[in-house]
């Protein structure tokens, strides 16, 4: 019962964040819709994201739905889900009060879109995926469910293959060689190691 309620504080922290900056973004710097973007993205945010947080709010409603999809972890191991939700939260913080306005819910860029190189951006192109991995993972962690853990896994393939490349065309053709630099200096969802 208890890494259940950290597991709700973990997703209603990070979702809280992310909606107050989103909202502030549309607000401060205009929107993309969604329709100018290729229905395969479309379709992919449908197809991972349905089941991800779908089984995530399955959990937090009734553990014993998602029973099928455990497995008997250690309480070191749910202790661990923890600790990596305590730092989940404050990344995702640290991402969108980094990126201010230019947080978008497509892959496509704004009218004035500015390069954000500061804050986690200073060593990640995109460490809104990596915060939110980790904040799934560590939920996946604490309710102890193989099935939350794979699939948040299984969401980086598409993220990696799909979705970054789209979104770095757009920053290139909007930024050109400024962006190509960039690219050069960080990693894509850790930290280059040098």
């Amino acid at each position: 019962m208890m890494f259940r309620w950290f597991a709700l504080v973990t997703l209603i922290g990070c979702l809280s964040i992310s909606m107050f900056y989103r909202h502030r973004a549309r607000r401060e710097g205009g929107t993309i819709s969604r329709s100018r973007e290729k229905p395969l993205f479309v379709f992919a945010r449908i197809a991972f994201a349905l089941p991800l947080f779908g089984s995530i709010i399955v959990y937090l409603v009734n553990p014993q739905w998602m029973a099928w999809g455990s497995f008997a972890a250690p309480v070191w191991v749910r202790w661990a889900g923890v600790g990596l939700a305590l730092l989940a939260v404050p990344a995702i913080y640290w991402v969108f009060s980094s990126i201010g306005k230019n947080v978008s819910e497509t892959v496509l860029t704004k009218e004035r879109h500015e390069l954000v190189t500061h804050g986690p951006y200073r060593w990640v192109r995109h460490p809104l995926y990596t915060a939110a991995i980790v904040m799934v993972l560590a939920i996946g962690l604490m309710a102890a469910s193989w099935f939350i853990i794979l699939f948040a896994l299984l969401v980086l393939v598409p993220i990696r293959l799909i979705v970054i490349p789209a979104e770095e065309g757009a920053l290139v053709t909007m930024f050109g060689d400024e962006y190509r630099t960039y690219m050069k200096r960080t990693g894509r969802l850790l930290p280059r190691v040098r």
